[in-house]
């Protein structure tokens, strides 16, 4: 199994090997914790719960539900896996090491919330023309006919854009940094800076 929690720093640029500039994205990797592991026969499914960095307030369910592993985890995620390797044990801390460079990951992340958007910026709907006797520069226009006298679930519209999970697949790892624990990914990742992302490895 090969996943961590990260925290976005921001991004860089770095020389490759072949001369260009390529813009790397810095993780911070400080230790994440192995806080539950879930199987078929309790739980119906196989998972690992990863916990990252320590919260000073926490609820006394949470508080119960990490007392195993040994430490109050401020951020919680849930890798899911076909086999749970037998080494792996509850309170096993997994450090930036896990990856190396030019391992293959995808990255999960929540993306920059973007609020009440309308149809150009949120689904790149054409403007109307401003010439000509046009009066409809940025409406959507028409969204249905006669039938069936209703709007179906999905229409693009205005609404809310951005906050949802993205995920970005087949990233490389440019750097591993143990000492100061930094993952360093070609491209860009979702979400903005102190943005939590998990890195899992390609299947």
């Amino acid at each position: 199994m090969k996943a961590l929690i990260t925290r976005k720093i921001g991004m860089t640029s770095i020389t490759a090997e072949d001369g260009g500039v390529a813009a790397v994205t810095l993780l911070s990797a400080s230790d994440n914790v192995v806080t539950q592991l879930k199987n078929t026969e309790s739980d119906g499914y196989q998972a690992v719960q990863l916990g990252f960095e320590e919260s000073k307030k926490l609820s006394k369910s949470l508080l119960g539900h990490l007392k195993p592993a040994k430490m109050n985890a401020k951020v919680t995620r849930e890798i899911r896996v076909d086999e749970i390797p037998e080494e792996l044990k509850v309170g096993e801390k997994i450090s930036a090491d896990l990856f190396s460079v030019g391992d293959k990951v995808d990255a999960v992340g929540t993306s920059k919330g973007k609020g009440f958007a309308g149809t150009i910026k949120r689904h790149n709907f054409h403007r109307g023309r401003k010439t000509h006797g046009g009066r409809s520069y940025r409406r959507p226009g028409s969204i249905g006919s006669m039938y069936p006298q209703k709007i179906f679930k999905g229409k693009k519209m205005s609404g809310h854009m951005g906050d949802e999970r993205v995920t970005v697949k087949n990233l490389n790892i440019a750097l591993v940094d143990n000492e100061n624990n930094v993952i360093g990914v070609y491209g860009a990742i979702p979400g903005p800076k102190k943005g939590v992302v998990v890195l899992k490895g390609t299947a």
